[in-house]
């Protein structure tokens, strides 16, 4: 069959010749036993088959040779087959895959074995370098010349490989690059999200190693990942060139990674014109037992974008006393290079607050601070509404806690869950929500825990006929009051989510707000309930206690929103201090807007004493004209300019007051503040200057605290011995490096920079499982 096969594609000449083949060992077999008929059969068969693929290649000719496999020249792409020892031509058919043994002229020789037989003092090369260069004898001794730039190195075994090595990786006359790293992907979209296209991908160990350890950042998995078996088995399938780094070496690549990023960080805060608000929180981590304070900036950038950005999560011994907190925040604040940039800087309400904000004081440059730093000092809004609120909620103590223990009790087991469950459906009650247990000292999750339990009120009255151990049954009363309460707290609910966001300005909302809170309690102070009304009056003097002035800064907020301007805020005035002392406080605040706007426009680089300016040619030739003038044409000159001051004064408040003449923009329409300060900046330059340094102060310190929901997940039981240095590097790097993929990246993309902190299934999501109520499910 074999000769048979191949003869089908050879002429005449070479078909008779098989035939006679196959005729001669059927004769030669029938004089032998079968064994020996055989084994001659084949030696004689082979034979025979060489001669006639012989004959049939010398009958082609021409022909055949062009297809005969040659070396090809070193410079070419095209791959060289060797021709087999012992012979002197070969054939290669074009529809068969390509010899195994073939060398390309490119850097993938370097892993496979040099097989040409030269030898190198007496040795035979083994090093699949020499297929990139020649050995020869120069001057008595061995010499290995480059077959791309024809320079001459050491060639004697006892130079070893590694200089050629070296040589070949940086040859500048190679211009063949290494394609086995190199694969042809399929983009999904470009750049534009237009369309795919192909493009050539080369693997870069390096960057995988970057990538790795930003992954380790941002999803906050566990150093030790590197370590785990399943993890290395499933790089090594999915590429195995890439050799994965230990963990010490990936905490270094953080700690790199951590450098860079914050030096780019410190260049950003550096470049930005505005001022930078800040805000600072400290935090005890329960597994270390240790004091970290959070410190953030937040700023408004060159392209009117709302930014914040950690800056340290900073280590803090004990004691935490005020001189200790106030000497490491202010080092930060020098560190970091912005203690003149400041604005603000907001805090909780404590008094350890207030001393540290007395010492910053102290040490902070005044004349650099907004109106020498009479609006340096913020309290946390959220903070402020949190004390309002439980001092309201003590009114009703004892009937909150008999819901409380009523949920503990029937959220303690699973056993006693699905109890739960089926009563509410005995009911023909839909068990959507699951019952929450607050946290006392937030009223917050108190809010969420009775909003959730009032809808079951009659499910729990049901099981106290089936379970005896269950002794806390609210009475009609407690679910009364619990209802009418989340009626009320359900505006100060509302407040404290937008005092809390950290993508849209929120000092210029705190005014309208705290006005319709002042004036809601009013209301509730009337009511015919009497645990409401007295629930009420305890707020009220909580208010006035924090809020019975309002900070310059909410009131020049809301001054710079196009929507309120002076003439909403005084229509608001009364419902926030009454008839009598409304006129008052327009007033006062009134002076202030105007004191304030003067002081950015004497900072106005536009706005200073155009006589006056080293270097100038203004200044040059006033110089000149004092030196030769008389007495009276100096003095000429003096009344020039103080006329001119009073008239660049008059057109200075006249951009103010232009600006307020405006109608206001309707109420309804959403607006984009920023953007709108953005593009009309040419109309009114100075307040803009002050919109960029005021719209950018928070109004709580949500943004410090959200840190140590993070912190916390980093310092978890296993992972208690993380050290400061290494605690900070993974907290500061995740938030640098998040901005910039939000700042690159769709929504949807965004999606996928969740930490493990949400790890969930898809179909669990808004159903009870999921344990998470939000504003719009209690509306």
């Amino acid at each position: 069959m074999t000769v048979t096969a191949a003869g089908k594609g050879l002429d005449e000449t070479s078909d008779a010749a098989v035939a006679d083949t196959a005729m001669t060992v059927s004769a030669f077999g029938k004089g032998h036993d079968e064994t020996a008929a055989a084994a001659a059969a084949a030696i004689e068969t082979d034979n025979l088959v060489y001669h006639c693929i012989y004959n049939y290649m010398a009958s082609q000719g021409d022909k055949f040779a062009s297809d005969t496999c040659t070396p090809t020249p070193v410079a070419s792409n095209t791959p060289t087959y060797s021709t087999p020892q012992g012979s002197s031509e070969g054939v290669h058919d074009s529809n068969e895959p390509p010899p195994t043994n073939f060398t390309t002229h490119d850097e993938s020789n370097l892993d496979d074995t040099f097989e040409d037989g030269q030898n190198v003092g007496g040795k035979r090369k083994r090093s699949a370098v020499w297929n990139h260069f020649k050995l020869m004898k120069v001057n008595g001794e061995d010499k290995a010349e480059c077959n791309y730039c024809k320079k001459k190195l050491g060639g004697s075994s006892k130079n070893g490989t590694s200089h050629l090595r070296d040589h070949f990786e940086r040859c500048p006359r190679r211009t063949v690059k290494d394609i086995r790293q190199s694969i042809l992907i399929m983009e999904q979209k470009k750049v534009d999200g237009s369309s795919s296209y192909l493009s050539n991908y080369t693997f870069n160990p390096d960057n995988s190693r970057r990538d790795l350890a930003e992954m380790i950042i941002v999803h906050e998995y566990p150093l030790t990942t590197v370590d785990h078996h399943g993890f290395r088995k499933f790089v090594q399938g999915l590429q195995p060139l890439f050799k994965v780094p230990s963990r010490n070496t990936i905490k270094s690549d953080i700690l790199k990674i951590y450098e860079y990023e914050r030096v780019k960080t410190k260049k950003l805060l550096g470049r930005i014109t505005s001022r930078v608000a800040i805000t600072t929180d400290m935090w005890t981590a329960n597994h270390q037992r240790k004091g970290f304070m959070a410190v953030t900036a937040h700023f408004i950038d060159d392209s009117w974008n709302l930014q914040s950005r950690i800056m340290r999560f900073i280590y803090v011994p004990a004691p935490h006393t005020a001189d200790v907190l106030a000497d490491t925040l202010y080092d930060c604040l020098c560190d970091w290079n912005i203690d003149r940039k400041v604005s603000t800087l907001t805090v909780d309400n404590c008094t350890t607050n207030d001393a540290i904000i007395n010492k910053l004081l102290q040490k902070l440059p005044l004349r650099s601070l907004m109106r020498k730093g009479e609006l340096f000092h913020m309290r946390c809004c959220a903070h402020i509404l949190n004390l309002i609120v439980q001092d309201g909620l003590s009114v009703i103590e004892d009937g909150i806690e008999r819901i409380r223990d009523s949920v503990l009790f029937w959220s303690a087991s699973g056993k006693r869950e699905q109890k739960f469950e089926e009563a509410a459906n005995q009911l023909e009650m839909e068990y959507t929500k699951k019952l929450i247990v607050d946290c006392k000292t937030r009223w917050n999750s108190t809010y969420l825990m009775l909003s959730v339990a009032i809808p079951y009120r009659h499910v729990f009255t049901r099981l106290k006929q089936r379970e005896p151990r269950y002794t806390s049954l609210p009475t009609d009363l407690d679910w009364d009051l619990a209802t009418e309460i989340c009626n009320k707290l359900q505006l100060f609910y509302r407040v404290t989510l937008l005092f809390s966001g950290n993508k849209y300005p929120t000092a210029n909302v705190f005014f309208p707000l705290i006005c319709e809170i002042r004036f809601s309690m009013r209301e509730w102070t009337k009511s015919s309930i009497v645990d409401i009304s007295l629930m009420a009056y305890k707020m009220s003097s909580k208010f006035d206690k924090y809020w019975s002035v309002i900070h310059g800064i909410m009131g020049m907020a809301a001054v710079l929103d196009p929507r309120y301007k002076l003439k909403y805020v005084e229509l608001l005035m009364p419902a926030l201090y009454g008839e009598e002392m409304a006129k008052e406080e327009f007033k006062s605040l009134e002076d202030f807007v105007r004191a304030f706007f003067k002081e950015y426009e004497s900072t106005n680089s536009r706005g200073k004493n155009y006589y006056e300016g080293g270097g100038s040619s203004s200044s040059l030739f006033s110089s000149g004209l004092s030196e030769c003038s008389s007495g009276g044409f100096q003095k000429f000159l003096s009344d020039i300019k103080s006329k001119a001051k009073v008239n660049d004064d008059l057109n200075d408040m006249a951009e103010l007051d232009n600006y307020l003449k405006e109608n206001l923009l309707p109420d309804e329409v959403e607006l984009d503040l920023l953007l709108w300060w953005k593009t009309n900046g040419g109309k009114y330059p100075t307040l803009q200057r002050m919109a960029k340094d005021v719209l950018a102060i928070p109004v709580s310190t949500v943004a410090s605290e959200s840190a140590f929901s993070t912190s916390g997940r980093l310092i978890s039981p296993h992972r208690s011995r993380l050290h400061p240095k290494t605690l900070e590097a993974l907290m500061c790097a995740q938030s640098w490096l998040l901005n910039e993929i939000r700042e690159t990246c769709s929504e949807e993309t965004e999606a996928y920079c969740r930490t493990i902190e949400y790890e969930m299934d898809v179909e669990e999501v808004g159903t009870k499982e999921s344990g998470t109520t939000t504003l719009d499910d209690l509306v």
